[in-house]
C-alpha cells in the first residue's frame, strides 16, 4: 500500500473508526433523492461497478483500475459510504479495503416526491449513456483488433423488441429475467466456482411502456383473460 492511500484512510476519522460488518445479500431499495444523487457521478458509478466486480478493493487499487488519483478515489469512496452503498471490509494489515453493502440495488423514484423523481431521472440518464458507451467501446475493440476471436462474435448481441403485455405479464417477464441471472450468483466474488473458460459478461436490460400507444380498451375475443 502506498503512503498516499494510508494517509487518505487513516486521516479520515469516520473511515478509521468504522467497524467492518457483514455485507447483506438482500436487494437495497433506494428512493431518497440525496442517496440517489450520491450515485449520479461517473467516478462513483465506476467505483461501485469495480467493487461489484472484484468484491473489495482499497483506494489505491481503485485508483489504478480507474486511472484516477488515490485522493480522488478516497473522496468518492467516502461519499459512497456516507450514502450507505459501501462499507469497510476487513483490514489487510495497514490496508483499508472497501466493499459494497449489497450487489443488488433497486433505485426507484418516490412517486410523491418530485426531488426523488428528478434524482432518479438524472441517474438513469448517466447510467444509460455509460452502458451505451461501454458497449460501443467493445464494438470498436472488435473492429480495430488485428485478430478477432470468432467465439466473441456470437457473445456480442444487441436486440430490441416490441410487444403487447399486461402489467402482470410484464412483471412476470421482469421476474423471469432476474431468475435467469440467479444461476450466476456467487461467481463474481468466488473465482473457485467459475467454470473453465468463463468470461466477465455485461448485460443491460430495459423495459418500459411505449406512451405513444394507448392501452388496449378491452380484451379481444380470443385474448387470454387476466387472472385476479
Amino acid at each position: 500500500m502506498t503512503n498516499a492511500e494510508h494517509d487518505a484512510d487513516a486521516d479520515d476519522p469516520a473511515r478509521a473508526a468504522a467497524a467492518p460488518r457483514r455485507t447483506t445479500p438482500e436487494t437495497m431499495r433506494v428512493t431518497d433523492p440525496t442517496r440517489v444523487r450520491a450515485l449520479a457521478h461517473p467516478v462513483r458509478m465506476d467505483l461501485l461497478s469495480f467493487l461489484d466486480d472484484v468484491g473489495e478493493a482499497t483506494a489505491t487499487e481503485c485508483a489504478v483500475h480507474l486511472g484516477q488519483t488515490v485522493a480522488n478515489c478516497s473522496f468518492h469512496l467516502r461519499t459512497l459510504a456516507k450514502a450507505g452503498y459501501i462499507e469497510p471490509a476487513e483490514p489487510r494489515g495497514r490496508e483499508r479495503p472497501w466493499r459494497v453493502v449489497s450487489r443488488e440495488r433497486n433505485i426507484t423514484p418516490d412517486p410523491l416526491d418530485p426531488a426523488s423523481r428528478r434524482a432518479v431521472l438524472e441517474l438513469a440518464e448517466i447510467s444509460v449513456r455509460r452502458e451505451a458507451e461501454r458497449y460501443i467501446d467493445h464494438l470498436r475493440h472488435l473492429e480495430h483488433d488485428g485478430v478477432i476471436d470468432p467465439e466473441l462474435i456470437p457473445l456480442t448481441q444487441l436486440s430490441t423488441s416490441a410487444f403487447w403485455a399486461t402489467p402482470a405479464e410484464t412483471a412476470e417477464l421482469i421476474e423471469g429475467m432476474h431468475a435467469l441471472m440467479k444461476r450466476f450468483d456467487g461467481r463474481t466474488v468466488d473465482p473457485a466456482i467459475r467454470p473453465g473458460g468463463a468470461r466477465m459478461m455485461r448485460l443491460l436490460t430495459a423495459v418500459n411502456p411505449d406512451m405513444a400507444f394507448e392501452p388496449a380498451a378491452e380484451a379481444a375475443p380470443h385474448a387470454p383473460q387476466q387472472e385476479d
